[in-house]
């Protein structure tokens, strides 16, 4: 079951610096001016064996002359209307602000379970002012500094302990799930219509775990597979979201809830940021890759040259994954619809792989002593021995040698792409450890 957790609050008060923090990353840009954050981060976050999605949004303002006042403030109802906890920063240094009081206002129409942060406690006295924030009517204020770290651990326990437990979906663990996603007029909404159109009868569907996706049973020509559809779901009565914003927050939870993620880009408009956005949550979340140009049959150069050069740039804005299969096709015309599911279920086995730990040696080792890794500081590293883990999310090699901390990342990169050449394991990712013998 995915878990999505959003900070919110005013302008300024550390809401970015907070999300670096628990995602040990510097994606979210931070800066003294209020409105830096405008457009939404997306991280994953592990505690103590749980593992959430995290989102970080622009700040609350009203009647600023900031042009983008608006579309922040719906991107923030979206973030609240679909996260299961809400993380609500406030600025200890200055205590309880007309826009504090708007933002709680709307917390506690939402019900649902939002943990208080007073925020930069470590400038001056302002860990007296923590008491003040009790009028806002949202419990215990949790006293913490983003910027150090103080009382993160505390915070990150409080989240894990308010997310939704993990339920049994009742559905086969060993059979696949495939998810579509993509910006929004890819034509999700057309290529599950060809999935799922014809033939009714056979497909089955089945409330997913998660609110907003639904799971449909396919089981003809061969296939058996779940469908994680989120098209269409859950529509709302008024509907003025930031259309893009929200079909990454639903792309979040479909992705979360696949085996393999079959990711459409329109021909018609070529690669752009969203696509990117989309294939680095499913990278984040280590899922199966197959990409569909969707409206082939529209595209104004559909001759072989332009299918290579649109290929050749999919792959170039992907690097450095570009060890997946791309599929030419149309929802409408269903023009290699069957193809996209029979590589989705290919990538799927793919993941299952299992090498034989003598083969695995056999192959490896002599891959090794013909390009051995660089000496370092005149200290060599010699590799004695590979396995791969069974029972791991995508396809996991540990490489045991007397220094591993000296194997750095382009040869990392080499004995992946050793493992690849010999093995087929297109479309998924995979990851390699060193370890001392």
């Amino acid at each position: 079951m995915s878990n999505l957790v959003a900070i919110v609050g005013r302008p300024n008060v550390g809401k970015s610096t907070l999300f670096n923090r628990l995602t040990q990353t510097r994606s979210a840009i931070v800066d003294p001016t209020a409105g830096t954050t405008r457009d939404r981060q997306y991280g994953k976050v592990d505690w103590c064996g749980r593992e959430f999605s995290i989102i970080d949004t622009g700040g609350w303002v009203v009647n600023s002359e900031d042009i983008f006042e608006e579309e922040i403030n719906k991107q923030v109802h979206v973030a609240i209307d679909e996260a299961d906890v809400i993380l609500f920063v406030v600025d200890a240094s200055t205590g309880v602000t007309d826009l504090d009081d708007h933002v709680a206002q709307i917390l506690r129409r939402s019900k649902k379970p939002v943990i208080l942060i007073a925020n930069k406690t470590d400038i001056g006295d302002a860990r007296y002012n923590v008491p003040e924030f009790y009028s806002l009517g949202l419990g215990d204020p949790v006293d913490i500094s983003a910027a150090s770290g103080s009382g993160t651990g505390d915070l990150l326990d409080m989240i894990v302990k308010d997310l939704p437990e993990a339920s049994d979906d009742n559905h086969d663990e060993h059979i696949p799930r495939f998810a579509i996603v993509g910006r929004p007029n890819a034509g999700k909404s057309s290529i599950i219509n060809a999935f799922i159109g014809e033939d009714r009868h056979i497909v089955t569907d089945i409330a997913g775990t998660t609110r907003d996706s639904i799971y449909h049973r396919y089981n003809k020509f061969g296939f058996d597979f779940y469908l994680v559809d989120t098209a269409g779901i859950r529509k709302k009565q008024k509907v003025n979201e930031d259309i893009e914003y929200y079909s990454v927050i639903r792309s979040v939870r479909a992705i979360e809830n696949s085996d393999v993620c079959i990711l459409l880009i329109d021909a018609t408009r070529g690669i752009e940021s969203q696509d990117a956005n989309i294939f680095s949550l499913i990278q984040r979340n280590k899922k199966g890759l197959v990409v569909c140009v969707n409206k082939w049959d529209i595209a104004e150069d559909k001759s072989l040259e332009a299918q290579k050069r649109m290929e050749a740039a999919i792959r170039s804005r992907f690097a450095p994954f570009t060890d997946f299969p791309i599929i030419f096709g149309s929802a409408l015309t269903r023009q290699r619809i069957y193809k996209v599911i029979e590589t989705a279920a290919e990538v799927y086995h793919n993941r299952q792989r299992v090498i034989p730990t003598s083969q695995l040696n056999t192959y490896m080792l002599e891959a090794v002593a013909e390009t051995p890794p660089p000496s370092n500081k005149g200290k060599f590293v010699k590799i004695k021995y590979v396995t791969m883990l069974k029972d791991s999310v995508i396809p996991t090699f540990v490489f045991f040698c007397n220094l591993p901390q000296w194997v750095k990342e382009p040869y990392r990169r080499f004995l992946e792409n050793k493992i690849r050449g010999h093995w087929d394991f297109h479309g998924t990712p995979i990851s390699i450890f060193m370890r001392e013998k």
